[in-house]
């Protein structure tokens, strides 16, 4: 009888101990998902053959996993790119119909809505910010009566009690772990918030004016230095990572990269590397980073099942003065037109790299339409979870692409842009239509500048991209089927509230007139 019940327990010992290695073999990948701050397509070098910037680390990334070379955020700007990657929701479907947040501007997301870190939260991840917020959250304020701007200036930040807790802020959209600043790097104010609360009271107010390196005059905290900053987010990404690498939970951890974008701070020993500019010695540097956060993948142990997304938010802003490099022969934007705030190809079409050893076959490459709201879709799909009608309403899943020789394609008919003016274009396989006439953003013609030239020229703009991905050659008046078509799916995008196939949705309500969608009424009126 001993002999019998010592058999049981040895052999319920050794099931339990296989159980629990295969539940770990089997368990959900670790995400890191790294976003730069205004990096051009053109500026990595695996995505540009005559690109002048060597970005030595994400071509081995590249050359490891995935490339897509049809990659698109869903806006040229920051603000709404985040929005979009975190929900899976078209940003304009926000009370944000054109331009970017401050620093002291309020919450956009609502804590209401799923997020990718509540989604995986829910699902025993452990998930954690580091870096440029840009979604607004609620500064504790002195008054609860604000009569200060909206945070373009010194003055405006004269309310803020930067002692108090700071609400509505990555925590409470599903972070674990959350430490970043308010805006981009040139927008005050210059403190950084752990968890809602500010690491270090402002005690002094700073500025910057050089021709690469300035930034707005604001209130800054004693251990804010803004040349540390992207070396501050990778250290304590590497920190995070090797530390979560030895618990039985899988997690996320979103790296928001302030940069390149003005501040174009590289160090001292990456000044003068590119032989280009600030602007490409900051680019070499940030892919030195890269290099040192695989690294610290690989010893921790966990490369094979971790996947690690490189992106930009959008395409490369004219701050980093475009026409200098491209005097010395680098191009940003690459072969296409525009850059940041555009709605042309060269403000949205970005860098897009994935790396998943477990399910990616090195040097694949994908020529597939994308979206940066994807990426919901996709984390759901891989852990199993149905998305509800209100959420990820504009997401598809990727995974499907991730196999090289698939032949499988993304169930996405169509993906919609958005440039800085909260200008509309649609792209159907190689057609796109834009809404406006120039722009839409800061390079000619743009709605600001050359408003005499603009009414001119045609109302919409039709594009070729498989014979004319410059986007030159305006085909609208020869292609008037296409126009309508395209318009015709656009307006059922915008008034069905979502994009992917589901239940109609509401976009979130304004008391304010979207002239941007004038067009829609057109239609109403002529029908």
């Amino acid at each position: 009888m001993k002999n019998s019940i010592l058999v049981i327990f040895v052999s319920l010992s050794l099931c339990v101990v296989a159980c629990t290695k295969v539940e770990k073999e089997q368990r959900q990948p670790n995400i890191i998902y790294v976003l730069a701050d205004d990096m051009g397509y053109g500026d990595v070098s695996g995505l540009n053959p005559e690109g002048k910037i060597k970005t030595l680390y994400l071509d081995k990334m590249a050359n490891q996993g995935m490339i897509f070379t049809d990659a698109h955020t869903s806006s040229s700007v920051c603000t709404p790119t985040r929005y979009g990657i975190l929900t899976g929701r078209y940003n304009w479907r926000s009370k944000l119909k054109s331009g970017v947040l401050t620093g002291k501007s309020k919450a956009l997301i609502p804590t209401s809505r799923k997020t990718v870190a509540s989604m995986l939260e829910n699902h025993g991840y452990e998930t954690a910010f580091i870096g440029k917020w840009h979604l607004g959250w609620n500064w504790g304020l002195k008054s609860p009566i604000d009569s200060t701007g909206a945070g373009w200036n010194k003055e405006d930040f004269e309310n803020i009690d930067f002692s108090r807790q700071v609400t509505n802020n990555p925590n409470d959209l599903g972070f674990n772990y959350a430490y970043g600043h308010s805006g981009s790097l040139d927008m005050a104010p210059y403190v950084y918030v752990e968890n809602g609360r500010v690491t270090a009271l402002p005690d002094t107010t700073t500025v910057n004016t050089g021709k690469y390196s300035w930034w707005r005059e604001g209130p800054t905290g004693s251990d804010f230095i803004h040349k540390d900053v992207t070396p501050n987010f990778f250290r304590r990404a590497n920190k995070y990572v090797a530390e979560k690498a030895g618990e039985d939970a899988p997690f996320f951890l979103y790296l928001a990269l302030p940069s390149p974008h003005t501040p174009i701070l590289p160090t001292k020993e990456w000044q003068g590397k590119s032989g280009l500019n600030p602007y490409g010695d900051f680019v070499m540097m940030i892919d030195a980073y890269m290099g040192q956060l695989e690294k610290v993948i690989k010893e921790a142990g966990i490369e094979e099942n971790t996947i690690v997304i490189f992106t930009s938010d959008n395409g490369c802003s004219p701050a980093a003065k475009i026409d200098e490099m491209e005097e010395k022969g680098h191009k940003p934007s690459y072969i296409y037109r525009g850059h940041k705030a555009d709605i042309y190809e060269g403000g949205h079409r970005v860098p897009f790299i994935v790396k998943w050893p477990a399910k990616i076959e090195a040097t694949s490459m994908s020529n597939q339409t994308i979206c940066t709201t994807d990426l919901m879709a996709t984390l759901a799909d891989i852990i199993g979870y149905s998305l509800k009608d209100n959420e990820g309403e504009d997401s598809y899943s990727m995974l499907s692409l991730f196999e090289q020789n698939s032949t499988n394609k993304s169930d996405r008919k169509a993906i919609v842009h958005h440039s800085i003016n909260g200008n509309f274009a649609i792209r159907k396989e190689k057609w796109k239509l834009i809404m406006a006439p120039g722009s839409g953003g800061w390079s000619f013609p743009n709605p600001d500048n050359d408003k005499e030239i603009l009414v001119t020229m045609p109302p919409v703009q039709l594009y070729d991209l498989e014979t004319d991905p410059g986007e030159k050659y305006n085909l609208q008046a020869k292609n008037p089927e296409i126009v309508a078509e395209l318009k015709t799916l656009l307006i059922k995008y915008i008034l069905d509230g979502r994009s992917t196939p589901g239940k109609p949705q509401q976009n979130d309500s304004i008391d304010f007139e979207w002239k941007q969608i004038e067009f829609i009424k057109a239609v109403s009126h002529s029908d």
